[in-house]
């Protein structure tokens, strides 16, 4: 990255400078408030106090709605009590608070006292620089956030690419509130679909990878699954023939029959070559499904044949992955795999661990665990926040072939982490909740109830194309490195109109820097529990709600500082006394308070509608407050040192979730 919001500025004097001072005017307003209520009633020492910032700032910085709720208990007019404190508090020895106001019914309005906070909120910007905005914890710890972790089968495809952008983003953030981050790619090298792709790959003699090797593999997934469903189809259906024609299942099969007979024509028609030499060498196998879950048994049990096929197919994608990745500037501490926890025996401990509790039944040969029965007997509803209403199914633990799902493998895989870290943080789909459910419940069953507590799931939704169905079976989707790609051709066409002088390697950077940040603030801009729309008018849009906007705002800042030049060292803060100005100010001192809560909530969406915010408001700034021409020197320089704080607040906002900003477009 360009900047490192971890690090902090150089030569600065930490002593003079306030790292929230929003915070701070913040904890003034509640003590003076406090103080108040306590000398009309000694009762109100304990009382919750709930700030908000009023809609528009001609009615304060701050406001309290105290009164309305203190009206039903004293049985006066909210009204009147706000007149009531308002006479008794106390602002003579407050530092931020200029006045407090009564407000329209009875509400307390609180005022910042720009003549004194401006000084201190610019120089605070300033000085600390890169460190601007991340206030540490008191307390750090040590945090696993895993994420992407996509199956090396295919390409990571642009309806997976959420999972990076969050995770980095989240990873980044706790890093940068001080915490002791580690990021963890989880790769399940041991399901079914690991063991079609290492089939086929096999059939064709292990051939060289064409193409970059993800998605060369994800061609060869995606005609072997489809190759591989066929025939056990025309198997089961011929079978069913032959003892029940009239059976109503026939019918179901041969429908589905007749769907996986289209996909194979749609894959024919784009990979024609490996197709041909695929449908012949599987076309010679009497039960290719079986030999799939024979090399599947044979991973699980660690015999060196199956070890050595797969784990080389795995990595050969995994390859893909990291390249894609690293475009995106996403990188990894440790790649875990699953089946070394098969293998170290840690999953088999895991089964025989919970079948030793008297939650675990074998039901046709496969072991079940009872989450409801574990739920009431250990009370975990609350900890798992779900209603009494709520029925949580069981838990499928092994199959009747003795092979283990994933969400067992899953639990293995917990326990280790918490050997390692003290939270973790799970990215995974909101598809995955109940997986995540079970997972819980069955470390409290284990006696782990302190780790159930400190691991959190962070669910997101899915990517959605207008007009476009993606189909894995089909092979038919747009993968990350396409959707890249795309966006740097878009964003060269951009900047190469907008400064058609700039030298072309100049413009490639530009162009490559703004595309990715366009497609990760598409991604992260979005509230994580909805579905992003992802369409290119939106994702690419310099004139509002994007990164090229809000990289637009960064770069007429930095032009504007170019041509300001040094700035003297002494500035009179107070000539910055215009609206506008004001309410820059006032969004400047909020920065490190997001970033607080964005970063203890997990929600980087948080801190990217920030910046868009205020970048609107730069915007709107410098359509009417001059800076380079304006006359008088000092208000020129008061202006440079706001539009600098901007400049520091966008970038390390960006930053901090994972985009660059150009300082040229």
């Amino acid at each position: 990255m360009g900047s490192n919001p971890t690090e902090p500025a150089k030569n600065v004097e930490k002593q003079h400078l306030i790292e929230n001072p929003f915070g701070e005017f913040a904890k003034e307003c509640e003590a003076l408030l406090r103080k108040a209520l306590v000398s009309l009633d000694p009762n109100y020492t304990d009382i919750l106090l709930e700030l908000e910032i009023p809609p528009t700032l001609e009615f304060g910085e701050l406001a309290s709605s105290i009164c309305f709720e203190l009206s039903k208990k004293l049985r006066k007019p909210p009204q009147e009590l706000a007149k009531e404190l308002v006479q008794v508090v106390d602002i003579s020895q407050a530092k931020w608070v200029e006045r407090v106001e009564v407000g329209g019914s009875g509400y307390l309005n609180f005022h910042l006292n720009y003549s004194a906070a401006t000084k201190e909120i610019l120089e605070s910007a300033n000085k600390l620089g890169d460190r601007y905005g991340f206030v540490k914890v008191e307390e750090p710890k040590r945090i696993m956030v895993e994420h992407t972790s996509v199956n090396p089968i295919h390409a990571i495809h642009i309806g997976q690419a959420r999972n990076p952008a969050l995770g980095d983003a989240l990873a980044r953030m706790l890093k940068a509130r001080g915490y002791n981050v580690v990021r963890h790619y989880y790769i399940d090298d041991t399901g079914r679909q690991t063991a079609i792709i290492a089939y086929g790959f096999s059939k064709l003699g292990m051939p060289d990878v064409k193409g970059k090797p993800d998605h060369f593999i994800g061609q060869i997934y995606s005609i072997t699954a489809c190759l591989v469903q066929i025939q056990s189809l025309k198997k089961r259906i011929k079978a069913l023939e032959e003892v029940d024609a009239g059976n109503d299942d026939l019918q179901k099969l041969k429908t589905e029959l007749d769907e996986w007979i289209s996909i194979a024509a749609e894959l024919e028609g784009k990979y024609p070559d490996l197709f041909s030499k695929l449908l012949k060498e599987i076309s010679s196998d009497p039960d290719p499904d079986a030999l799939v879950n024979e090399l599947l048994q044979q991973y699980e049990k660690g015999e060196e044949k199956a070890k050595h096929l797969i784990r080389n197919v795995s990595q050969l994608c995994l390859r893909g992955f990291e390249e894609t990745l690293s475009r995106i500037d996403i990188e990894f501490d440790s790649w875990d795999w699953e089946s070394d926890l098969i293998w170290s025996a840690r999953v088999a401990s895991v089964v025989d661990k919970l079948s030793r509790t008297p939650y675990v039944t074998k039901m046709n040969g496969t072991l079940q665990l009872d989450a409801e029965r574990i739920v009431e007997d250990f009370d975990l509803r609350p900890l798992l926040g779900v209603s009494s209403e709520h029925h949580i199914p069981s838990l499928t633990l092994t199959r009747s072939d003795g092979t283990t799902l994933y969400t067992t493998r899953d639990i293995a895989y917990s326990l280790w982490k918490f050997e390692r870290v003290e939270r973790v943080v799970n990215v995974i789909g909101a598809e995955q909740t109940l997986a995540q459910l079970h997972l819980k419940i069955a470390l409290c069953a284990l006696g782990c109830k302190g780790f159930a507590s400190n691991q959190r799931h962070f669910a997101y939704g899915l990517v959605e194309l207008p007009g476009y169905k993606m189909s894995s079976r089909r092979g038919r989707f747009i993968t990350f490195d396409e959707v890249i790609d795309e966006a740097v051709r878009r964003a060269e066409a951009e900047v190469s109109k907008r400064t058609p002088d700039l030298p072309e390697d100049q413009r490639k950077q530009i162009a490559n820097t703004t595309a990715i940040s366009a497609v990760k603030y598409a991604l992260l801009s979005v509230e994580p529990t909805r579905n992003v729309v992802f369409v290119w008018d939106k994702v690419l849009n310099f004139e509002t709600n994007s990164a090229p906007f809000i990289n637009y705002a960064y770069t007429r800042a930095v032009g504007i500082l170019r041509k300001l030049g040094e700035s003297p060292p002494e500035i009179d803060y107070q000539l910055i006394d215009d609206a506008l100005g004001r309410k820059l100010i006032f969004e400047i001192s909020r920065f490190p308070q997001i970033f607080c809560e964005a970063a203890d909530n997990l929600r980087p969406d948080d801190i990217a509608n920030y910046c868009n915010m205020l970048a609107e408001k730069f915007h709107e700034y410098y359509e009417k407050a001059d800076v380079i021409h304006v006359k008088d020197k000092a208000l020129r320089y008061a202006r440079g040192a706001l539009i600098r704080a901007i400049q520091i607040v966008l970038r390390n906002g960006m930053a901090v979730i994972g985009m660059d900003l150009s300082e040229r477009m």
